[in-house]
Protein backbone atom coordinates (compact mmCIF):
# COMPACT_ATOMS: atom_id res chain seq x y z
CA UNK A 1 0.00 0.00 0.00
CA UNK A 2 1.13 3.22 -0.70
CA UNK A 3 -0.30 6.72 1.24
CA UNK A 4 -0.48 9.95 0.22
CA UNK A 5 -0.41 12.32 3.21
CA UNK A 6 -0.35 15.93 3.64
CA UNK A 7 1.31 17.51 6.27
CA UNK A 8 1.07 21.05 8.26
CA UNK A 9 4.12 23.00 9.01
CA UNK A 10 4.77 25.23 12.12
CA UNK A 11 4.09 28.43 9.95
CA UNK A 12 1.09 27.12 8.72
CA UNK A 13 1.76 26.00 5.28
CA UNK A 14 0.60 22.26 4.40
CA UNK A 15 3.31 20.15 2.58
CA UNK A 16 2.13 16.87 0.37
CA UNK A 17 4.04 13.62 -0.30
CA UNK A 18 3.95 9.80 -0.71
CA UNK A 19 4.91 7.05 1.31
CA UNK A 20 4.57 3.43 2.36
CA UNK A 21 5.02 3.97 5.90
CA UNK A 22 2.96 7.52 7.24
CA UNK A 23 4.66 7.46 10.39
CA UNK A 24 8.00 6.92 9.38
CA UNK A 25 7.94 9.42 6.94
CA UNK A 26 6.82 12.27 9.47
CA UNK A 27 9.53 11.39 11.46
CA UNK A 28 11.72 11.98 8.81
CA UNK A 29 9.96 15.15 8.48
CA UNK A 30 10.63 16.24 12.15
CA UNK A 31 13.76 15.07 12.05
CA UNK A 32 14.98 17.14 8.94
CA UNK A 33 15.84 14.53 6.48
CA UNK A 34 12.48 13.92 5.01
CA UNK A 35 12.42 16.63 2.55
CA UNK A 36 14.31 20.12 1.63
CA UNK A 37 11.04 21.90 2.53
CA UNK A 38 10.50 21.14 5.46
CA UNK A 39 13.99 21.31 6.84
CA UNK A 40 13.20 25.26 6.98
CA UNK A 41 9.71 24.63 7.36
CA UNK A 42 9.40 22.44 10.29
CA UNK A 43 6.30 19.82 10.36
CA UNK A 44 3.77 20.08 13.36
CA UNK A 45 0.81 17.66 12.46
CA UNK A 46 0.19 15.22 9.47
CA UNK A 47 -3.79 16.47 8.79
CA UNK A 48 -4.76 14.22 5.55
CA UNK A 49 -3.59 10.44 4.50
CA UNK A 50 -5.46 9.00 1.47
CA UNK A 51 -4.60 4.83 0.57
CA UNK A 52 -3.45 3.41 -2.48
CA UNK A 53 -2.60 0.17 -4.51
CA UNK A 54 0.16 1.11 -6.45
CA UNK A 55 3.28 3.75 -6.82
CA UNK A 56 2.10 5.09 -9.65
CA UNK A 57 -1.65 5.65 -8.27
CA UNK A 58 0.02 7.49 -5.73
CA UNK A 59 2.56 9.57 -8.11
CA UNK A 60 -0.60 10.79 -9.68
CA UNK A 61 -2.96 11.56 -6.80
CA UNK A 62 -0.05 13.65 -5.64
CA UNK A 63 0.19 15.38 -8.73
CA UNK A 64 -3.59 16.42 -8.66
CA UNK A 65 -3.19 17.49 -4.77
CA UNK A 66 -0.09 19.52 -5.25
CA UNK A 67 -1.82 20.95 -8.35
CA UNK A 68 -5.07 22.56 -6.30
CA UNK A 69 -5.11 25.78 -4.61
CA UNK A 70 -4.49 26.23 -0.50
CA UNK A 71 -8.18 26.50 -0.49
CA UNK A 72 -8.62 23.32 -2.14
CA UNK A 73 -6.12 21.45 -0.11
CA UNK A 74 -8.28 22.78 3.15
CA UNK A 75 -11.29 21.50 1.34
CA UNK A 76 -10.08 18.00 1.10
CA UNK A 77 -8.18 17.89 4.98
CA UNK A 78 -11.66 19.00 6.19
CA UNK A 79 -13.69 16.21 4.59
Amino acid sequence: MWYIYILKCKDGSLYTGITTDVSRRFNEHKNKTGGHYTRSHPVKSIVYTERVRTQSKALKREHQIKNLKREGKLKLIKN
